[in-house]
């Protein structure tokens, strides 16, 4: 039997699903489940359900829950992280902290304070993850479903285990062009290339012909313009069609959250389309409805066919070498020539016997890299700040970030680190009692006089024509 490890198994209806794709694929039918969690609350639940299933569909798998991290990944063939450190807690200080300061968030899970703190809370237990593999399942391959997507597999990329990142922004979005243009979902011919939630559709096509204009025309029509108004506005500006959704991508750029005049324009519909705080607010009623419940009670116990999810289709290439081609999360080494080498790139990737091989995308249009860019620097800086405890480079770090920079000034942006800091200090033990250093405002009185000291003469020259002006 292959063992399947999942850290993180808590995550009841995401663990479920995969668990399920696993089982409904033929040659993957005698599979060993161990499902990890801190407590066996809700894993006991989804253990339950699949021993319904197994029954009720004579299936060879099994399935274990343990408490224990490196019990799971003993003798592990594939490990799958799926865990959220620091729970809703974290979460919601995630989101309402910024919101004090005037940092809207929609999601707050992938950029932005919500995305850097998450990354914070996430890189050095995963990293933790990827030592124990080392040591107890050395050839095992971790597929990672973690958030921030880009900075854990940026902080993997530095490890000597087997991985690739996976997400469904593809997939889905694949679904909104097919309704835009017409054209099933499955006869599309794509190539994508990027990062982690700004992934760019490089090429769209059926059978040969180029389905961009009647996407572009599309979106100049309003009542399809409505349902994406900021991937729409993007795309309209910079040429391509983005992977991810308008609440997302509303938090990744400086132009459609700084604002209530931009907030009311861009992202006034409900849900996931740009409303403040729809993810965490989710996930607050989805948490109530559901605190004392087994979400799986009423479940069917059929086995239905599998889901738009990458990880059985991998697991089965792997396995029985039947190529699957997908979108992943590695370390970009080239893959996309215009982005930094050691940062992490989504591409096409393939999977088959040997293992899980990138392919060369080649450069982005320059405008889509540039904007990818904008994005990179926050990451590189929040990996090195989880990994370095060094509270100034979480500081630097969300400096950088395009919506928070629109919003907030340095000397605010630090006091916002700190309270975060001082905030999710249990969830963060490598900072210890470091924070941010305190930059105390400088008040210049109303007669100050400037230093005799050199001016540059470019200034000299401004300087003087005011003077005169005057």
């Amino acid at each position: 039997m292959r063992r399947v490890a999942i850290i993180g198994a808590g995550s009841v209806v995401f663990c479920k699903t995969l668990i399920l794709d696993i089982m409904a694929t033929e040659a993957l039918e005698e599979t060993e489940f161990v499902l990890m969690a801190p407590s066996t609350t809700r894993t006991t639940h989804v253990k339950s359900y699949i021993d319904r299933v197994i029954a009720q569909n004579s299936l060879k798998a099994t399935v274990s829950i343990t408490t224990d991290r490196r019990e799971a990944l003993t003798g592990a063939n594939y490990v799958i992280c799926s865990f959220q450190i620091g729970g809703l807690t974290a979460f919601e200080m995630d989101y309402k902290i910024p919101l004090k300061y005037g940092v809207d968030q929609c999601i707050g899970d992938t950029l932005g304070p919500g995305g850097v703190f998450r990354a914070l809370r996430s890189i050095p237990v995963i990293l933790d993850v990827a030592r124990d593999m080392e040591e107890l399942c050395p050839k095992a391959i971790l597929l990672n479903y973690v958030n921030p997507m880009a900075m854990i597999c940026w902080a993997l990329g530095e490890t000597n285990i087997q991985y690739v990142g996976l997400c469904h922004g593809v997939q889905t979005t694949l679904d909104l062009i097919s309704g835009y243009t017409g054209v099933p979902k499955q006869e599309i011919d794509f190539i994508t290339g990027g990062i982690n939630h700004m992934g760019w559709f490089l090429k769209l096509e059926h059978e040969g012909r180029d389905l961009y204009p009647a996407l572009r025309e599309k979106f100049e029509q309003p009542e399809f313009y409505v349902n994406e108004k900021v991937r729409g506005e993007v795309f309209r500006h910079f040429g391509y069609f983005m992977t991810e959704s308008t609440g997302h991508l509303s938090e990744y750029v400086p132009w459609f959250r700084h604002s209530k005049k931009a907030l009311d324009l861009y992202c006034d519909e409900p849900a996931f389309g740009g409303a403040s705080g729809a993810y965490y607010n989710w996930c607050v009623y989805v948490g109530n409805k559901y605190s004392d419940a087994d979400m799986l009670t009423d479940e069917s116990s059929d086995l239905p066919p599998r889901s738009i999810e990458y990880c059985a289709y991998i697991i089965e290439a792997l396995e029985t070498g039947k190529p699957f081609k997908f979108s992943g999360n590695l370390r970009n080494n080239g893959m996309i020539k215009n982005l930094p080498d050691d940062c992490c790139a989504e591409g096409l990737v393939y999977a088959d016997r040997t293992g899980i091989h990138r392919t060369i995308v080649g450069d982005l249009p320059a405008q889509c890299a540039a904007l990818n860019m904008t994005n990179i620097n926050v990451q590189r800086l929040a990996v090195m700040a989880a990994k370095s405890g060094d509270p100034e480079t979480v500081v630097q770090a969300i400096a950088l970030d395009p919506l928070t920079s629109s919003v907030l000034t340095l000397k605010e942006i630090r006091e916002m680190v700190t309270e975060m800091l001082d905030a999710e200090s249990e969830w963060l033990p490598q900072f210890g009692n470091r924070r941010p250093r305190p930059t105390p405002t400088v008040h210049i009185p109303a007669d100050v006089k400037r230093a005799d000291v050199p001016i540059d003469p470019a200034l000299a020259i401004f300087a003087r024509l005011g003077e005169l002006a005057q």
